[in-house]
Protein backbone atom coordinates (compact mmCIF):
# COMPACT_ATOMS: atom_id res chain seq x y z
CA UNK A 1 0.00 0.00 0.00
CA UNK A 2 1.47 3.31 -1.08
CA UNK A 3 2.66 5.87 1.46
CA UNK A 4 0.49 9.00 1.34
CA UNK A 5 2.70 12.07 1.17
CA UNK A 6 1.87 15.70 1.84
CA UNK A 7 3.99 18.81 2.09
CA UNK A 8 4.17 18.41 5.87
CA UNK A 9 4.26 14.70 6.70
CA UNK A 10 3.90 11.16 5.39
CA UNK A 11 1.26 8.57 6.25
CA UNK A 12 2.82 5.08 6.30
CA UNK A 13 0.80 1.92 5.66
CA UNK A 14 3.31 -0.79 4.76
CA UNK A 15 5.36 -2.08 7.72
CA UNK A 16 4.19 0.96 9.66
CA UNK A 17 5.75 0.09 13.00
CA UNK A 18 9.11 -0.68 11.39
CA UNK A 19 8.89 2.70 9.68
CA UNK A 20 8.19 4.31 13.06
CA UNK A 21 11.37 2.81 14.52
CA UNK A 22 13.36 4.12 11.55
CA UNK A 23 11.80 7.56 12.04
CA UNK A 24 12.75 7.65 15.73
CA UNK A 25 16.31 6.57 15.04
CA UNK A 26 16.76 9.02 12.18
CA UNK A 27 15.34 11.92 14.23
CA UNK A 28 18.10 11.73 16.84
CA UNK A 29 15.68 12.81 19.57
CA UNK A 30 17.04 13.37 23.07
CA UNK A 31 14.08 11.44 24.51
CA UNK A 32 10.82 10.02 23.31
CA UNK A 33 7.58 9.37 25.11
CA UNK A 34 4.70 7.03 24.38
CA UNK A 35 1.25 8.31 25.37
CA UNK A 36 -1.39 5.58 25.83
CA UNK A 37 -4.51 4.74 27.76
CA UNK A 38 -5.09 1.51 29.70
CA UNK A 39 -6.76 -0.23 26.73
CA UNK A 40 -3.99 0.63 24.30
CA UNK A 41 -1.42 -0.27 26.91
CA UNK A 42 -2.87 -3.78 27.15
CA UNK A 43 -3.69 -4.53 23.51
CA UNK A 44 -1.36 -2.42 21.35
CA UNK A 45 1.71 -1.32 23.30
CA UNK A 46 3.27 -4.82 23.42
CA UNK A 47 3.24 -5.01 19.62
CA UNK A 48 4.98 -1.65 19.38
CA UNK A 49 7.56 -2.34 22.10
CA UNK A 50 8.47 -5.64 20.41
CA UNK A 51 9.74 -3.54 17.50
CA UNK A 52 11.75 -1.00 19.50
CA UNK A 53 14.80 -3.26 19.82
CA UNK A 54 16.35 -1.69 22.89
CA UNK A 55 15.27 1.91 22.29
CA UNK A 56 14.57 3.59 25.64
CA UNK A 57 11.31 5.46 26.18
CA UNK A 58 9.14 6.83 28.98
CA UNK A 59 5.49 5.81 29.19
CA UNK A 60 2.65 8.24 29.99
CA UNK A 61 -0.74 6.59 30.55
CA UNK A 62 -4.09 8.37 30.87
CA UNK A 63 -7.59 7.04 31.43
CA UNK A 64 -9.57 6.15 28.32
CA UNK A 65 -12.80 7.86 27.31
CA UNK A 66 -13.94 11.12 25.73
CA UNK A 67 -14.91 12.42 29.17
CA UNK A 68 -11.20 12.43 30.06
CA UNK A 69 -10.10 14.50 27.05
CA UNK A 70 -10.00 17.65 29.14
CA UNK A 71 -7.61 20.24 30.54
CA UNK A 72 -7.07 18.38 33.82
CA UNK A 73 -5.73 15.28 32.08
CA UNK A 74 -3.73 17.47 29.71
CA UNK A 75 -2.10 19.19 32.69
CA UNK A 76 -1.22 15.71 33.94
CA UNK A 77 0.53 14.96 30.66
CA UNK A 78 2.48 18.24 30.81
CA UNK A 79 3.55 17.51 34.38
CA UNK A 80 4.77 14.05 33.39
CA UNK A 81 6.80 15.59 30.57
CA UNK A 82 8.34 18.02 33.06
CA UNK A 83 9.07 15.21 35.54
CA UNK A 84 10.70 13.12 32.82
CA UNK A 85 12.84 16.06 31.71
CA UNK A 86 11.39 16.49 28.23
CA UNK A 87 13.15 19.20 26.24
CA UNK A 88 12.45 20.75 22.84
CA UNK A 89 14.26 17.91 21.08
CA UNK A 90 11.90 15.33 22.56
CA UNK A 91 9.30 13.33 20.62
CA UNK A 92 5.76 12.37 21.66
CA UNK A 93 4.41 9.12 20.18
CA UNK A 94 0.61 9.15 20.49
CA UNK A 95 -0.44 5.50 20.50
CA UNK A 96 -4.20 5.14 20.73
CA UNK A 97 -7.59 6.21 19.50
CA UNK A 98 -8.94 9.68 18.83
CA UNK A 99 -8.79 10.81 22.46
CA UNK A 100 -5.07 10.02 22.59
CA UNK A 101 -4.22 11.52 19.20
CA UNK A 102 -6.30 14.67 19.85
CA UNK A 103 -5.06 15.30 23.39
CA UNK A 104 -1.53 14.05 22.79
CA UNK A 105 -1.17 16.30 19.78
CA UNK A 106 -2.45 19.26 21.77
CA UNK A 107 -0.16 18.55 24.73
CA UNK A 108 2.86 18.22 22.44
CA UNK A 109 2.01 21.28 20.34
CA UNK A 110 1.88 23.49 23.45
CA UNK A 111 4.59 22.00 25.68
CA UNK A 112 7.56 24.42 25.60
CA UNK A 113 5.70 26.05 22.68
CA UNK A 114 5.79 22.83 20.75
CA UNK A 115 7.68 19.55 20.52
CA UNK A 116 7.54 17.02 17.69
CA UNK A 117 4.84 14.38 17.78
CA UNK A 118 3.73 11.47 15.62
CA UNK A 119 0.39 9.71 15.49
CA UNK A 120 0.04 5.91 15.74
CA UNK A 121 -3.74 5.46 15.58
CA UNK A 122 -5.03 2.15 16.89
CA UNK A 123 -8.76 2.39 16.12
CA UNK A 124 -10.49 2.66 12.77
CA UNK A 125 -11.94 6.03 13.78
CA UNK A 126 -8.57 7.49 14.67
CA UNK A 127 -6.99 6.09 11.51
CA UNK A 128 -9.48 7.65 9.10
CA UNK A 129 -10.26 10.79 11.09
CA UNK A 130 -8.47 12.09 14.18
CA UNK A 131 -4.87 11.26 13.25
CA UNK A 132 -4.87 12.99 9.85
CA UNK A 133 -5.07 16.70 9.13
CA UNK A 134 -3.27 18.43 11.98
CA UNK A 135 -6.19 19.21 14.28
CA UNK A 136 -5.44 18.80 17.97
CA UNK A 137 -7.84 19.50 20.81
CA UNK A 138 -9.49 18.94 24.15
CA UNK A 139 -13.08 19.34 25.34
CA UNK A 140 -14.39 21.94 27.83
CA UNK A 141 -17.79 21.62 29.51
CA UNK A 142 -18.71 18.84 27.11
CA UNK A 143 -18.02 20.96 24.01
CA UNK A 144 -15.90 18.80 21.74
CA UNK A 145 -12.47 20.08 20.70
CA UNK A 146 -13.31 23.67 21.60
CA UNK A 147 -9.69 24.28 22.68
CA UNK A 148 -6.92 23.19 20.33
CA UNK A 149 -4.40 24.00 17.64
CA UNK A 150 -3.73 23.36 14.00
CA UNK A 151 -0.39 21.55 14.28
CA UNK A 152 0.76 18.91 11.82
CA UNK A 153 2.32 15.70 13.12
CA UNK A 154 5.77 14.78 11.85
CA UNK A 155 4.35 11.50 10.51
CA UNK A 156 1.42 9.10 10.86
CA UNK A 157 1.86 5.32 11.08
CA UNK A 158 -1.15 3.17 10.15
CA UNK A 159 -0.67 -0.36 11.48
CA UNK A 160 -3.65 -2.33 10.16
CA UNK A 161 -2.98 -5.16 12.62
CA UNK A 162 -4.20 -2.97 15.48
CA UNK A 163 -7.70 -3.07 14.01
CA UNK A 164 -7.97 -6.83 14.49
CA UNK A 165 -8.52 -6.39 18.24
CA UNK A 166 -11.35 -3.87 17.88
CA UNK A 167 -14.87 -4.78 19.00
CA UNK A 168 -17.52 -4.51 16.25
CA UNK A 169 -19.04 -1.36 17.74
CA UNK A 170 -15.71 0.47 17.46
CA UNK A 171 -15.32 -0.65 13.84
CA UNK A 172 -18.74 0.82 13.08
CA UNK A 173 -17.73 4.05 14.79
CA UNK A 174 -14.85 4.55 12.38
CA UNK A 175 -16.92 3.40 9.43
CA UNK A 176 -19.19 6.43 9.82
CA UNK A 177 -16.30 8.74 8.88
CA UNK A 178 -15.42 6.54 5.90
CA UNK A 179 -19.01 6.68 4.67
CA UNK A 180 -18.94 10.45 5.14
CA UNK A 181 -15.85 10.75 2.95
CA UNK A 182 -17.66 8.99 0.14
CA UNK A 183 -20.81 11.05 0.58
CA UNK A 184 -19.03 14.39 0.37
CA UNK A 185 -16.57 13.88 -2.50
CA UNK A 186 -16.48 10.36 -3.97
CA UNK A 187 -19.71 8.63 -5.00
CA UNK A 188 -17.69 5.70 -6.38
CA UNK A 189 -16.09 5.13 -2.99
CA UNK A 190 -19.52 5.32 -1.32
CA UNK A 191 -20.73 2.62 -3.71
CA UNK A 192 -17.65 0.47 -3.01
CA UNK A 193 -18.28 0.74 0.71
CA UNK A 194 -21.92 -0.25 0.35
CA UNK A 195 -20.96 -3.49 -1.40
CA UNK A 196 -18.05 -4.37 0.91
CA UNK A 197 -17.72 -6.32 4.14
CA UNK A 198 -18.19 -3.39 6.47
CA UNK A 199 -17.63 -5.48 9.60
CA UNK A 200 -13.98 -5.74 8.58
CA UNK A 201 -13.02 -2.92 6.17
CA UNK A 202 -10.03 -3.76 4.00
CA UNK A 203 -6.78 -1.84 4.18
CA UNK A 204 -7.53 -0.59 0.65
CA UNK A 205 -10.79 1.01 1.82
CA UNK A 206 -9.04 2.56 4.82
CA UNK A 207 -6.28 3.86 2.53
CA UNK A 208 -8.79 5.58 0.23
CA UNK A 209 -10.55 7.19 3.19
CA UNK A 210 -7.27 8.57 4.52
CA UNK A 211 -6.38 9.72 1.01
CA UNK A 212 -9.62 11.70 0.73
CA UNK A 213 -9.17 13.41 4.07
CA UNK A 214 -5.51 14.12 3.36
CA UNK A 215 -6.31 15.72 -0.01
CA UNK A 216 -8.90 18.01 1.59
CA UNK A 217 -6.75 19.06 4.55
CA UNK A 218 -3.73 19.77 2.35
CA UNK A 219 -5.86 22.09 0.23
CA UNK A 220 -7.31 23.88 3.28
CA UNK A 221 -5.21 23.27 6.42
CA UNK A 222 -6.96 25.89 8.59
CA UNK A 223 -10.60 25.17 7.65
CA UNK A 224 -11.31 28.39 5.78
CA UNK A 225 -13.00 26.76 2.79
CA UNK A 226 -13.29 23.23 1.41
CA UNK A 227 -12.17 21.55 4.65
CA UNK A 228 -15.59 22.48 5.97
CA UNK A 229 -16.87 19.64 3.77
CA UNK A 230 -15.59 17.28 6.45
CA UNK A 231 -18.15 18.77 8.85
CA UNK A 232 -21.04 17.02 7.11
CA UNK A 233 -23.09 15.30 9.80
CA UNK A 234 -21.10 16.89 12.60
CA UNK A 235 -23.16 19.97 13.52
CA UNK A 236 -26.07 17.82 14.68
CA UNK A 237 -23.92 14.74 15.33
CA UNK A 238 -21.62 16.49 17.81
CA UNK A 239 -24.64 17.94 19.62
CA UNK A 240 -26.20 14.49 19.97
CA UNK A 241 -22.86 13.01 21.04
CA UNK A 242 -22.44 15.66 23.75
CA UNK A 243 -26.00 15.12 24.96
CA UNK A 244 -25.50 11.36 25.15
CA UNK A 245 -22.20 11.75 26.97
CA UNK A 246 -23.91 13.86 29.64
CA UNK A 247 -27.12 11.84 30.02
CA UNK A 248 -26.59 8.20 29.02
CA UNK A 249 -24.89 5.54 31.10
CA UNK A 250 -23.84 3.80 27.86
CA UNK A 251 -23.18 6.85 25.70
CA UNK A 252 -23.10 6.87 21.93
CA UNK A 253 -19.83 6.37 20.12
CA UNK A 254 -18.65 9.20 17.89
CA UNK A 255 -19.62 7.28 14.77
CA UNK A 256 -23.09 6.41 16.06
CA UNK A 257 -23.75 10.09 16.77
CA UNK A 258 -22.36 11.19 13.40
CA UNK A 259 -24.58 8.66 11.64
CA UNK A 260 -27.58 10.36 13.27
CA UNK A 261 -26.14 13.72 12.23
CA UNK A 262 -25.72 12.55 8.62
CA UNK A 263 -29.32 11.35 8.46
CA UNK A 264 -30.62 14.65 9.84
CA UNK A 265 -28.35 16.78 7.66
CA UNK A 266 -29.21 14.71 4.58
CA UNK A 267 -32.84 15.61 5.26
CA UNK A 268 -31.81 19.26 5.52
CA UNK A 269 -29.92 18.84 2.24
CA UNK A 270 -33.09 17.51 0.60
CA UNK A 271 -35.08 20.48 1.91
CA UNK A 272 -32.48 23.23 1.34
CA UNK A 273 -29.70 22.14 -1.05
CA UNK A 274 -31.41 20.10 -3.74
CA UNK A 275 -30.39 16.58 -2.68
CA UNK A 276 -32.68 14.27 -4.71
CA UNK A 277 -35.18 12.32 -2.65
CA UNK A 278 -33.96 8.97 -3.98
CA UNK A 279 -30.44 9.79 -2.78
CA UNK A 280 -31.81 10.87 0.61
CA UNK A 281 -33.61 7.53 0.89
CA UNK A 282 -30.48 5.64 -0.13
CA UNK A 283 -28.37 7.38 2.52
CA UNK A 284 -30.99 6.82 5.22
CA UNK A 285 -31.34 3.12 4.38
CA UNK A 286 -27.59 2.44 4.44
CA UNK A 287 -27.07 4.26 7.73
CA UNK A 288 -30.22 2.90 9.38
CA UNK A 289 -29.24 -0.67 8.49
CA UNK A 290 -25.79 -0.22 10.03
CA UNK A 291 -26.44 1.83 13.16
CA UNK A 292 -28.91 1.21 16.02
CA UNK A 293 -31.80 3.56 16.55
CA UNK A 294 -31.24 6.14 19.28
CA UNK A 295 -34.18 7.62 21.18
CA UNK A 296 -34.39 11.41 20.88
CA UNK A 297 -37.25 13.15 22.66
CA UNK A 298 -38.63 16.57 21.82
CA UNK A 299 -37.93 17.79 25.36
CA UNK A 300 -34.21 17.44 24.58
CA UNK A 301 -34.37 19.81 21.58
CA UNK A 302 -33.51 22.96 23.53
CA UNK A 303 -30.36 21.37 24.95
CA UNK A 304 -29.40 19.96 21.56
CA UNK A 305 -29.82 23.39 19.95
CA UNK A 306 -27.71 24.95 22.67
CA UNK A 307 -24.99 22.41 21.93
CA UNK A 308 -25.19 23.29 18.23
CA UNK A 309 -24.91 27.00 18.99
CA UNK A 310 -21.65 26.35 20.85
CA UNK A 311 -20.13 24.59 17.85
CA UNK A 312 -16.72 26.06 17.00
CA UNK A 313 -17.61 26.19 13.28
CA UNK A 314 -20.35 28.78 13.76
CA UNK A 315 -19.99 32.49 13.02
CA UNK A 316 -21.94 34.79 15.31
CA UNK A 317 -25.27 33.31 16.33
CA UNK A 318 -25.82 31.43 13.06
CA UNK A 319 -25.65 27.64 13.00
CA UNK A 320 -23.78 26.42 9.94
CA UNK A 321 -24.12 23.04 8.27
CA UNK A 322 -22.34 21.38 5.39
CA UNK A 323 -25.01 19.83 3.16
CA UNK A 324 -25.01 17.51 0.15
CA UNK A 325 -26.27 18.58 -3.26
CA UNK A 326 -25.76 15.02 -4.55
CA UNK A 327 -23.98 11.95 -3.24
CA UNK A 328 -20.34 12.88 -3.83
CA UNK A 329 -20.94 16.65 -3.90
CA UNK A 330 -21.34 19.15 -1.08
CA UNK A 331 -22.22 22.74 -0.24
CA UNK A 332 -20.62 24.56 2.71
CA UNK A 333 -21.83 27.39 4.95
CA UNK A 334 -25.53 26.64 4.90
CA UNK A 335 -27.21 28.60 7.71
CA UNK A 336 -29.95 26.53 9.32
CA UNK A 337 -32.65 27.95 11.57
CA UNK A 338 -33.71 26.40 14.86
CA UNK A 339 -37.00 25.31 13.27
CA UNK A 340 -35.20 23.61 10.39
CA UNK A 341 -32.82 21.81 12.74
CA UNK A 342 -35.71 20.64 14.93
CA UNK A 343 -37.58 19.44 11.84
CA UNK A 344 -34.57 17.33 10.89
CA UNK A 345 -34.52 15.78 14.36
CA UNK A 346 -38.23 15.00 14.03
CA UNK A 347 -37.49 13.38 10.66
CA UNK A 348 -35.03 11.06 12.40
CA UNK A 349 -37.46 10.34 15.24
CA UNK A 350 -40.23 9.41 12.80
CA UNK A 351 -38.23 7.15 10.50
Amino acid sequence: MNTIQSDNYAVYFDNALDELVKFIEKGKYTKFFILTDENTGEHCLPLLTSKLDGLTYDLIEVQSGEENKNIDFCVGVWKMLIDFGADRKSLMVNLGGGVITDMGGFAASTYKRGIDFVQVPTTLLSQVDASVGGKTGIDVDGIKNIIGTFTMPKAVFMAHEFLQSLPPRQVLSGLAEMLKHGLIVDAGYWNNLKSSNLKNPSVELVHRSVEIKNEITIADPHEKGIRKALNFGHTIGHAVETYSLLHDEDSLTHGEAIAIGMICESYLAYKKAGLPVDELNEIVKVLSDLYPRYTIKEESFDELLLNMQKDKKNVGNEINCTLLTHIGRYSIDNVCTANELCDSLRYYINL
